[in-house]
């Protein structure tokens, strides 16, 4: 394994925080407090679907790859993206297995399914509303990483959380890239679109907690407490 990657390397500093200015204003709104108390007071959960999240986001990235595979820079961008989205999934496994958090069954939230379904269904939209999706899920991950980074009190978490700012930020940029790539028009409107898609999705109320997931309803609040 690159020493880059290894987790005890990784978890071992602290390392410079990433500048993440440009994801936010990628992004058209900002996590909510209420959101970053409760998942401050629920990591076990959170850790467990930001696993399922990197798992995810590799499955996807493959699936682009075996549809599209005439793309050749679509190939080569996403199967790097799959290599580190996978060793992020079992570097998370290794943090959750350190903190006796077992491993369970946790359904979707509703977010990607939230975005997935305004995708055009004739292509070459469909592949590129895809992508512009990724971005955003990308970014908003990024997103998270960073805000929980500054107020959880465990710190080798912390830790990876920062680690992963420079990975998350680069992989929205190349979502973006590729969309651009394989459209004959500017993508600026889907862009926007889907940024007021996603806005709507994170300001809402929700009545789940996950990584994704929009501003905790009462019931959550009250079920899953936040100290």
């Amino acid at each position: 394994m690159n020493q880059e990657d290894d987790l005890k390397q990784i978890t071992a500093k602290a390392r410079a925080t990433t500048d993440i200015s440009h994801i936010h204003a990628f992004l058209g709104t900002k996590t909510s407090e209420s959101w970053l108390k409760l998942a401050k007071a629920n990591l076990p959960l959170l850790m467990q679907d930001h696993a399922n999240c990197e798992k995810k986001a590799a499955g996807t990235a493959m699936n682009l790859i075996f549809r599209y595979e005439s793309h050749r820079q679509l190939q080569e961008r996403l199967a790097q993206l799959v290599r580190e989205e996978m060793l992020h999934y079992e570097q998370v496994l290794s943090l959750m297995k350190e903190r006796g958090i077992k491993w369970s069954y946790l359904p979707a939230g509703r977010y990607a399914k939230g975005l997935l379904k305004h995708k055009r269904t004739w292509e070459s939209a469909a592949m590129v509303d895809v992508l512009i999706i990724g971005a955003f899920i990308e970014a908003r991950s990024c997103e998270r990483f960073k805000a929980l980074a500054d107020v959880i009190d465990d710190e080798k978490l912390a830790r990876y959380y920062r680690y992963l700012l420079k990975s998350e930020s680069r992989h929205y940029e190349d979502y973006l890239m590729l969309a651009q790539s394989v459209s004959k028009e500017p993508i600026d409107e889907r862009v926007a679109f889907f940024r007021d898609v996603e806005a709507a999705l994170i300001d809402e109320t929700d009545d789940e907690l996950r990584f994704h997931s929009g501003v905790p309803s009462q019931a959550l609040l009250g079920e899953l407490g936040a100290a």
